[in-house]
Protein backbone atom coordinates (compact mmCIF):
# COMPACT_ATOMS: atom_id res chain seq x y z
CA UNK A 1 0.00 0.00 0.00
CA UNK A 2 1.45 3.45 -1.01
CA UNK A 3 1.66 6.50 1.48
CA UNK A 4 -1.41 8.00 -0.03
CA UNK A 5 -3.69 5.12 0.13
CA UNK A 6 -2.59 4.56 3.51
CA UNK A 7 -3.12 8.32 5.07
CA UNK A 8 -6.62 8.40 3.44
CA UNK A 9 -7.38 5.31 5.66
CA UNK A 10 -6.15 6.18 8.44
CA UNK A 11 -8.40 9.45 7.91
CA UNK A 12 -10.77 7.36 7.51
CA UNK A 13 -10.78 5.88 10.40
CA UNK A 14 -9.82 8.59 12.52
CA UNK A 15 -13.27 10.37 11.21
CA UNK A 16 -15.28 7.22 12.40
CA UNK A 17 -13.99 7.99 15.41
CA UNK A 18 -14.57 11.07 16.13
CA UNK A 19 -17.79 12.24 14.55
CA UNK A 20 -20.20 11.56 16.84
CA UNK A 21 -23.26 10.69 14.01
CA UNK A 22 -21.52 7.89 11.88
CA UNK A 23 -21.79 7.99 8.18
CA UNK A 24 -24.27 6.10 7.09
CA UNK A 25 -21.66 3.93 4.71
CA UNK A 26 -20.22 2.61 8.45
CA UNK A 27 -24.06 1.87 10.12
CA UNK A 28 -26.29 -1.17 10.26
CA UNK A 29 -24.07 -4.28 9.37
CA UNK A 30 -24.78 -7.80 11.16
CA UNK A 31 -21.33 -8.79 11.62
CA UNK A 32 -19.67 -8.24 15.07
CA UNK A 33 -16.19 -8.06 15.55
CA UNK A 34 -14.27 -10.40 17.54
CA UNK A 35 -11.63 -9.23 20.43
CA UNK A 36 -8.95 -10.70 18.18
CA UNK A 37 -8.98 -7.96 15.92
CA UNK A 38 -7.95 -5.19 18.33
CA UNK A 39 -4.79 -6.61 18.62
CA UNK A 40 -2.72 -3.48 18.99
CA UNK A 41 -5.73 -1.60 20.68
CA UNK A 42 -7.19 -4.06 23.70
CA UNK A 43 -4.53 -3.52 26.61
CA UNK A 44 -2.72 -0.67 24.98
CA UNK A 45 -0.95 1.67 26.85
CA UNK A 46 -0.09 3.62 23.91
CA UNK A 47 -1.05 7.54 25.10
CA UNK A 48 -3.35 7.81 21.66
CA UNK A 49 -6.01 10.18 21.58
CA UNK A 50 -7.99 8.83 18.41
CA UNK A 51 -7.72 5.54 19.82
CA UNK A 52 -6.99 4.67 23.70
CA UNK A 53 -7.09 1.47 24.61
CA UNK A 54 -9.81 -0.74 25.74
CA UNK A 55 -9.79 -1.76 29.19
CA UNK A 56 -12.69 -4.15 29.41
CA UNK A 57 -15.53 -5.14 27.32
CA UNK A 58 -17.79 -2.39 27.89
CA UNK A 59 -15.19 -0.06 26.07
CA UNK A 60 -14.91 -2.42 23.20
CA UNK A 61 -18.98 -2.82 23.33
CA UNK A 62 -19.10 0.92 22.91
CA UNK A 63 -16.63 1.68 20.57
CA UNK A 64 -18.21 -1.28 18.34
CA UNK A 65 -21.54 0.44 18.41
CA UNK A 66 -20.01 3.74 17.16
CA UNK A 67 -18.64 1.94 14.42
CA UNK A 68 -21.92 -0.07 13.13
CA UNK A 69 -20.95 -3.44 13.87
CA UNK A 70 -23.58 -5.98 15.13
CA UNK A 71 -21.75 -7.04 18.20
CA UNK A 72 -18.84 -8.49 20.08
CA UNK A 73 -17.18 -11.62 20.79
CA UNK A 74 -14.54 -11.06 23.86
CA UNK A 75 -13.25 -12.93 26.93
CA UNK A 76 -15.27 -13.62 29.75
CA UNK A 77 -12.62 -14.56 32.47
CA UNK A 78 -13.01 -13.43 35.92
CA UNK A 79 -16.26 -11.77 35.58
CA UNK A 80 -18.32 -10.90 38.70
CA UNK A 81 -21.88 -10.91 38.54
CA UNK A 82 -22.09 -6.81 39.19
CA UNK A 83 -19.56 -6.49 36.04
CA UNK A 84 -21.94 -8.98 33.90
CA UNK A 85 -24.66 -7.01 34.46
CA UNK A 86 -23.10 -4.00 33.45
CA UNK A 87 -21.96 -5.42 30.30
CA UNK A 88 -25.64 -6.49 29.95
CA UNK A 89 -26.86 -2.96 30.18
CA UNK A 90 -24.30 -1.73 27.96
CA UNK A 91 -24.83 -4.35 25.54
CA UNK A 92 -28.53 -4.17 25.41
CA UNK A 93 -28.77 -0.50 25.23
CA UNK A 94 -26.58 -0.66 22.78
CA UNK A 95 -28.65 -3.15 20.33
CA UNK A 96 -25.21 -5.60 19.78
CA UNK A 97 -25.11 -9.19 20.87
CA UNK A 98 -22.75 -10.86 22.81
CA UNK A 99 -20.72 -13.78 22.71
CA UNK A 100 -18.11 -14.97 25.18
CA UNK A 101 -14.52 -16.65 24.58
CA UNK A 102 -13.60 -18.76 27.48
CA UNK A 103 -11.27 -21.24 28.45
CA UNK A 104 -11.97 -24.85 28.94
CA UNK A 105 -11.51 -26.97 32.44
CA UNK A 106 -8.00 -29.63 32.63
CA UNK A 107 -9.36 -31.16 35.67
CA UNK A 108 -12.25 -31.69 37.40
CA UNK A 109 -10.78 -28.62 40.14
CA UNK A 110 -11.63 -26.51 37.53
CA UNK A 111 -15.10 -27.57 36.58
CA UNK A 112 -16.99 -24.56 39.47
CA UNK A 113 -14.82 -21.60 38.29
CA UNK A 114 -15.52 -22.85 34.33
CA UNK A 115 -19.34 -22.76 35.33
CA UNK A 116 -19.25 -19.24 37.14
CA UNK A 117 -18.00 -18.26 33.62
CA UNK A 118 -20.79 -19.73 31.61
CA UNK A 119 -23.15 -18.29 34.62
CA UNK A 120 -21.63 -14.70 34.52
CA UNK A 121 -21.43 -14.36 30.40
CA UNK A 122 -25.19 -15.72 29.84
CA UNK A 123 -25.91 -13.04 32.70
CA UNK A 124 -24.50 -10.76 30.55
CA UNK A 125 -26.42 -12.36 27.49
CA UNK A 126 -24.55 -14.27 26.07
CA UNK A 127 -25.78 -18.17 24.84
CA UNK A 128 -22.51 -19.07 22.44
CA UNK A 129 -19.50 -19.37 23.84
CA UNK A 130 -16.31 -19.59 21.79
CA UNK A 131 -12.88 -21.42 22.76
CA UNK A 132 -9.91 -23.14 21.71
CA UNK A 133 -7.93 -26.51 23.20
CA UNK A 134 -4.84 -25.25 22.28
CA UNK A 135 -3.95 -21.58 22.17
CA UNK A 136 -0.89 -22.25 20.02
CA UNK A 137 0.04 -23.54 16.66
CA UNK A 138 0.09 -26.87 15.86
CA UNK A 139 3.25 -27.48 14.42
CA UNK A 140 5.03 -24.65 16.61
CA UNK A 141 3.33 -26.43 19.81
CA UNK A 142 4.11 -30.63 19.21
CA UNK A 143 7.08 -31.64 18.68
CA UNK A 144 6.43 -35.08 18.68
CA UNK A 145 2.90 -37.33 17.28
CA UNK A 146 2.83 -38.85 20.77
CA UNK A 147 2.26 -35.07 22.09
CA UNK A 148 -0.34 -34.32 19.95
CA UNK A 149 -1.92 -37.59 20.83
CA UNK A 150 -1.47 -36.88 24.44
CA UNK A 151 -3.41 -33.68 23.34
CA UNK A 152 -6.22 -34.91 21.74
CA UNK A 153 -7.06 -37.26 24.79
CA UNK A 154 -6.96 -34.00 27.37
CA UNK A 155 -8.93 -32.35 24.63
CA UNK A 156 -11.35 -34.83 24.67
CA UNK A 157 -11.29 -34.98 28.91
CA UNK A 158 -12.12 -30.80 29.24
CA UNK A 159 -14.51 -31.36 26.77
CA UNK A 160 -16.39 -33.96 28.59
CA UNK A 161 -16.18 -31.91 32.16
CA UNK A 162 -17.23 -28.67 29.90
CA UNK A 163 -20.56 -30.68 28.68
CA UNK A 164 -22.91 -31.35 31.80
CA UNK A 165 -22.18 -27.62 32.36
CA UNK A 166 -23.18 -26.74 29.34
CA UNK A 167 -26.37 -28.48 29.35
CA UNK A 168 -27.49 -27.31 32.56
CA UNK A 169 -27.08 -23.74 31.54
CA UNK A 170 -27.99 -24.29 27.89
CA UNK A 171 -25.27 -22.17 26.64
CA UNK A 172 -23.57 -23.70 23.20
CA UNK A 173 -19.73 -24.20 22.98
CA UNK A 174 -17.94 -23.65 19.93
CA UNK A 175 -14.18 -25.07 19.16
CA UNK A 176 -11.98 -22.63 17.15
CA UNK A 177 -10.13 -24.42 14.55
CA UNK A 178 -6.93 -22.86 15.61
CA UNK A 179 -4.13 -23.99 13.47
CA UNK A 180 -4.63 -27.37 15.83
CA UNK A 181 -7.20 -29.57 14.16
CA UNK A 182 -7.20 -30.36 11.25
CA UNK A 183 -11.00 -30.31 10.17
CA UNK A 184 -11.62 -34.45 9.65
CA UNK A 185 -9.86 -34.29 13.47
CA UNK A 186 -12.11 -31.70 14.74
CA UNK A 187 -14.94 -33.59 13.25
CA UNK A 188 -13.93 -37.13 14.90
CA UNK A 189 -14.03 -35.51 17.71
CA UNK A 190 -17.63 -33.60 17.70
CA UNK A 191 -18.93 -36.65 16.71
CA UNK A 192 -17.54 -39.00 19.83
CA UNK A 193 -18.67 -36.15 22.07
CA UNK A 194 -21.84 -36.34 21.01
CA UNK A 195 -23.57 -33.38 22.29
CA UNK A 196 -26.00 -30.74 21.33
CA UNK A 197 -23.96 -28.23 23.23
CA UNK A 198 -20.80 -28.49 21.53
CA UNK A 199 -20.15 -27.59 18.23
CA UNK A 200 -17.35 -25.43 16.06
CA UNK A 201 -16.73 -21.97 15.49
CA UNK A 202 -15.58 -21.91 12.36
CA UNK A 203 -12.57 -20.01 11.42
CA UNK A 204 -12.80 -19.53 7.49
CA UNK A 205 -8.97 -19.50 7.01
CA UNK A 206 -6.57 -20.73 10.31
CA UNK A 207 -6.44 -24.10 8.46
CA UNK A 208 -4.93 -22.97 5.38
CA UNK A 209 -1.70 -23.47 7.96
CA UNK A 210 -2.32 -26.91 7.73
CA UNK A 211 -2.05 -27.02 4.17
CA UNK A 212 -6.27 -28.13 3.93
CA UNK A 213 -8.34 -26.71 1.04
CA UNK A 214 -10.45 -23.89 3.26
CA UNK A 215 -13.69 -25.29 1.50
CA UNK A 216 -13.19 -28.52 2.28
CA UNK A 217 -12.72 -27.37 6.06
CA UNK A 218 -15.92 -25.61 5.48
CA UNK A 219 -17.80 -28.35 4.41
CA UNK A 220 -16.41 -30.84 6.90
CA UNK A 221 -17.36 -28.20 9.99
CA UNK A 222 -20.10 -26.52 9.21
CA UNK A 223 -22.97 -29.11 10.33
CA UNK A 224 -21.52 -28.33 13.23
CA UNK A 225 -21.90 -24.43 13.44
CA UNK A 226 -22.53 -22.66 15.65
CA UNK A 227 -20.60 -19.52 15.55
CA UNK A 228 -17.81 -18.04 13.10
CA UNK A 229 -14.84 -16.10 12.62
CA UNK A 230 -15.18 -14.18 9.35
CA UNK A 231 -11.70 -13.55 7.30
CA UNK A 232 -9.80 -13.03 4.17
CA UNK A 233 -6.27 -14.48 3.52
CA UNK A 234 -3.09 -13.85 1.31
CA UNK A 235 -0.65 -16.42 0.61
CA UNK A 236 2.49 -15.86 -0.82
CA UNK A 237 6.05 -17.54 -0.93
CA UNK A 238 8.72 -18.39 1.34
CA UNK A 239 11.80 -20.55 1.83
CA UNK A 240 10.36 -23.21 4.27
CA UNK A 241 7.03 -22.94 2.73
CA UNK A 242 4.42 -20.10 2.96
CA UNK A 243 3.53 -16.62 4.18
CA UNK A 244 0.25 -16.24 5.34
CA UNK A 245 -1.76 -12.96 6.37
CA UNK A 246 -5.18 -11.92 7.06
CA UNK A 247 -6.07 -9.27 4.69
CA UNK A 248 -9.16 -6.99 4.51
CA UNK A 249 -12.55 -8.77 3.10
CA UNK A 250 -12.64 -9.42 -0.54
CA UNK A 251 -9.11 -8.66 -0.76
CA UNK A 252 -7.95 -12.43 -0.02
CA UNK A 253 -8.46 -15.94 -1.39
CA UNK A 254 -11.50 -17.00 0.60
CA UNK A 255 -15.12 -17.37 -1.57
CA UNK A 256 -16.70 -14.96 1.11
CA UNK A 257 -19.97 -14.96 -0.33
CA UNK A 258 -20.47 -19.42 -0.49
CA UNK A 259 -18.62 -19.69 2.57
CA UNK A 260 -21.33 -17.59 3.96
CA UNK A 261 -24.06 -18.93 2.54
CA UNK A 262 -23.30 -22.70 3.35
CA UNK A 263 -22.63 -20.85 7.50
CA UNK A 264 -26.69 -19.67 7.06
CA UNK A 265 -27.34 -22.34 5.52
CA UNK A 266 -26.65 -24.87 8.34
CA UNK A 267 -27.26 -22.52 10.97
CA UNK A 268 -29.49 -19.71 10.07
CA UNK A 269 -28.85 -17.99 13.66
CA UNK A 270 -25.44 -17.93 12.90
CA UNK A 271 -23.59 -15.11 14.08
CA UNK A 272 -20.60 -13.69 11.63
CA UNK A 273 -17.54 -12.26 13.62
CA UNK A 274 -14.99 -10.28 12.27
CA UNK A 275 -11.11 -11.78 13.15
CA UNK A 276 -9.16 -9.38 11.23
CA UNK A 277 -5.76 -9.30 12.95
CA UNK A 278 -3.28 -6.46 12.14
CA UNK A 279 -0.44 -8.26 12.14
CA UNK A 280 3.03 -8.99 10.09
CA UNK A 281 2.99 -12.34 8.03
CA UNK A 282 2.77 -15.67 9.64
CA UNK A 283 5.55 -18.34 8.33
CA UNK A 284 3.84 -21.27 7.58
CA UNK A 285 6.96 -23.83 7.84
CA UNK A 286 5.37 -26.59 5.63
CA UNK A 287 8.82 -27.87 3.84
CA UNK A 288 10.99 -28.74 6.80
CA UNK A 289 10.57 -31.86 8.37
CA UNK A 290 9.79 -30.69 11.87
CA UNK A 291 6.20 -29.45 10.56
CA UNK A 292 5.48 -32.84 9.74
CA UNK A 293 6.18 -34.46 13.16
CA UNK A 294 2.40 -34.37 14.28
CA UNK A 295 0.48 -35.53 11.09
CA UNK A 296 -0.32 -38.73 10.48
CA UNK A 297 -1.72 -40.15 6.55
CA UNK A 298 -1.41 -36.23 5.32
CA UNK A 299 -1.48 -36.82 1.35
CA UNK A 300 1.21 -35.21 -0.33
CA UNK A 301 -1.45 -33.90 -2.63
CA UNK A 302 -2.37 -31.94 0.22
CA UNK A 303 0.94 -30.17 0.16
CA UNK A 304 1.14 -30.37 -3.62
CA UNK A 305 -1.79 -28.60 -3.69
CA UNK A 306 -1.33 -25.88 -1.27
CA UNK A 307 2.22 -24.70 -2.17
CA UNK A 308 0.59 -24.49 -6.43
CA UNK A 309 -2.45 -22.30 -4.75
CA UNK A 310 0.13 -20.49 -3.40
CA UNK A 311 2.36 -19.90 -6.33
CA UNK A 312 -1.21 -19.19 -8.82
CA UNK A 313 -2.56 -16.84 -5.77
CA UNK A 314 0.51 -14.97 -4.20
CA UNK A 315 -0.51 -11.80 -2.99
CA UNK A 316 0.67 -9.30 -6.06
CA UNK A 317 0.77 -6.22 -3.38
CA UNK A 318 3.67 -8.32 -1.04
CA UNK A 319 1.66 -8.92 1.92
CA UNK A 320 1.37 -6.34 4.58
CA UNK A 321 3.28 -5.82 7.60
CA UNK A 322 3.08 -3.42 10.05
CA UNK A 323 6.11 -3.89 12.32
CA UNK A 324 7.89 -1.02 10.73
CA UNK A 325 5.18 1.58 11.96
CA UNK A 326 4.71 3.63 14.76
CA UNK A 327 2.72 2.53 17.75
CA UNK A 328 -0.23 5.40 16.80
CA UNK A 329 0.20 4.09 13.01
CA UNK A 330 -0.13 0.52 13.66
CA UNK A 331 -3.14 1.65 15.51
CA UNK A 332 -5.18 3.91 12.75
CA UNK A 333 -4.09 0.48 10.48
CA UNK A 334 -6.13 -1.78 12.86
CA UNK A 335 -9.09 0.17 12.94
CA UNK A 336 -8.95 0.86 9.14
CA UNK A 337 -8.86 -2.72 8.68
CA UNK A 338 -12.11 -3.05 10.64
CA UNK A 339 -13.88 -0.26 9.00
CA UNK A 340 -13.15 -1.76 5.54
CA UNK A 341 -14.26 -5.25 6.50
CA UNK A 342 -17.54 -3.86 8.00
CA UNK A 343 -18.48 -2.09 4.57
CA UNK A 344 -17.76 -5.06 2.51
CA UNK A 345 -19.80 -7.26 4.95
CA UNK A 346 -22.91 -4.93 4.51
CA UNK A 347 -22.27 -3.99 0.45
CA UNK A 348 -20.98 -7.84 -0.69
CA UNK A 349 -22.21 -10.24 1.79
CA UNK A 350 -25.46 -8.56 2.60
CA UNK A 351 -24.58 -8.68 6.76
CA UNK A 352 -27.74 -5.90 7.31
Amino acid sequence: MDRRSFLYGASVSAMAFSMPDMPELFKSTNMGVVVHSYWARWGSKVPSQNYPGFTNAIDMIDHCQRIGAGGVQVGVKDWSSDFAKKVRDKREKAGLYLEGSIGLPKTAADVATFEQEVKSAKEAGATVLRTVCSGGRRYETFKTNADFQAFRKNSIASLQLAEPVLRKHKVKLGIENHKDWRADELAAVLKQLNSEWIGVTLDFGNSIALVEDPMVVVETLVPYIVSTHVKDMAVDEYQDGFLLSEVPLGKGILDLPRIVELCKKHNPNVTFNLEMITRDPLEIPCLKDDYWATFEGVPTTELARTLRMVKQQKYSQGLPKVSQLTAEDKLAKEEQNILSCLVYSKDKLALR
